[in-house]
């Protein structure tokens, strides 16, 4: 019988720490590429509606959220049918988000992956 012996450098609290550490700037790196792919199709007349983007991150609930704050980002957001110029879009903020859902994952899992080191 053979037996191998091995030592743990991090207690659990350590190795939490790090892993939320890693999660939280995951968040905020996923929600800031959103943010910026959102910000190249959302309507832009005079560049208020773009420049109102932000992207946030809760760290107690691990939670990121983008949005954008005028008073007609949610009209824009939702009318289809509304006149835009090339490339810009109604669903501005939700098609970049499911379809970089993909990067969104990587960009957390890589986020995590360097905080445990």
């Amino acid at each position: 019988m053979s037996s191998t012996e091995f030592r743990v450098h991090h207690t659990p609290a350590e190795v939490n720490a790090r892993w939320k550490a890693g999660a939280v700037t995951g968040l905020t790196l996923a929600a800031e590429h959103i943010l910026q792919v959102s910000r190249q199709r959302v309507p832009l007349d005079d560049g208020v509606l773009e420049r109102s983007g932000l992207a946030s991150v809760d760290p107690s609930e691990l939670r990121a959220a983008v949005s954008y704050d005028t008073e007609y980002a949610v009209y824009q957001h939702e009318t289809q049918g509304l006149r835009h110029l090339a490339g810009r879009e109604w669903k501005y903020l939700e098609n970049p988000a499911r379809e970089e859902a993909e990067v969104v994952e990587r960009i957390i899992a890589a986020a995590i992956e360097r905080a445990m080191g």
